[in-house]
């Protein structure tokens, strides 16, 4: 008898002519155990020697939880003669969530049953990664290295000044850009770019609130070849270019950094940055820092220069937060 199970072949030698049945259940072991998998299959029992390859096919099955060899049991009672092969499909195969991502691949195994004697195999069919229940055949990472493939020539456009066609000016400089790559990045470049404004016309952008650095850290992060050190350096003014050329992902990203450093050097800062760019967990965070842990009393002159410019607002809510405070005391 021969198996064909995902490019795996195995022969067997078993009795023919008697009852016919097939089992599909998971290797027992403490991953199937406590993670079953969910699976989507056809198996077909294909007769080689038969005229026109003889084939019985079941309806197939999706979605179906094995935990166990009684689970799955497809019973047969056509007689088939000679060789004969027993093809198993998979269309999906999905992992009930782990709580700790893992790369332990689950074993399945096919029991083929022609009475009274009775064959297995056992084969690899995935890995499994932690979350939500998911497709060993998922194509994240095939879209992540897609992206990274596609990213990269960007990158190389802009550092090499690749067929550049618009001049972008810092404070302290310029740099060569694609009007293409920004418009699609962001939609005010892309509305510069679509009507009689003064950048369409003179092929130039005016960023003079940016240094060069911080500048370069905005083009870089836009043709997704920017550096770590380089976005924590500069991530208050990417915050600003964010909002005001309006890449959501950029600000989102600038606005997760800011709340993992929050201290009593910077607190102040942060606080009026969120009250400024509309970030409202930087400002909880940093509310909950002053007032919750008692912040506020251990910075009197940091507080005092805040207080002479801040926006009446939100001072407003800083003393209602302190207020709120004495009064769960």
């Amino acid at each position: 008898m021969l198996f064909v199970l995902i490019a795996m072949r195995r022969y067997l030698a078993v009795e023919k002519n008697k009852q016919l049945y097939v089992k599909l259940y998971p290797e027992v072991s403490s991953l199937t155990r406590e993670h079953p998998p969910i699976a989507s299959f056809v198996i077909k029992i294909v007769s080689p020697s038969a005229p026109d390859r003889r084939t019985l096919t079941h309806p197939g099955i999706c979605d179906m939880q094995l935990k166990n060899s009684d689970d799955f049991v497809w019973a047969t009672d056509t007689l088939f003669t000679g060789r004969i092969i027993i093809d198993v499909e998979f269309l999906d195969l999905k992992i009930v969530p782990a709580s700790v991502s893992t790369h332990i691949s689950p074993f399945f195994r096919v029991c083929v049953c022609i009475m009274p004697l009775i064959c297995s195999l056992l084969f690899l069919v995935g890995r499994v990664q932690g979350g939500e229940p998911s497709s060993i055949w998922d194509s994240s990472e095939v879209k992540q290295h897609s992206a990274t493939t596609a990213l990269a020539p960007l990158g190389r456009m802009l550092a090499d000044g690749i067929h550049t066609d618009i001049t972008v000016n810092a404070a302290e400089g310029s740099i060569r850009a694609h009007r293409a790559v920004l418009a699609a990045r962001s939609p005010v470049f892309c509305s510069m770019f679509s009507h009689d404004l003064k950048e369409k016309e003179l092929s130039t952008v005016n960023i003079s609130d940016m240094s060069i650095g911080a500048c370069q850290a905005f083009l870089n992060y836009i043709y997704g070849s920017f550096r770590a050190d380089e976005f924590l350096t500069h991530r208050l003014a990417l915050l600003r270019a964010a909002d005001k050329y309006d890449i959501s992902d950029l600000k989102e990203a600038c606005h997760e950094s800011l709340l993992e450093d929050i201290d009593a050097k910077n607190v102040m800062e942060r606080l009026q940055t969120a009250h400024l760019y509309r970030l409202p967990e930087l400002k909880s965070g940093c509310m909950r820092y002053l007032v919750s842990f008692g912040k506020i009393y251990e910075i009197p002159e940091d507080l005092n220069a805040f207080l002479q410019s801040a926006d009446r607002d939100l001072i407003a809510e800083i003393f209602q937060e302190v207020l709120a405070a004495w009064k769960g005391l």
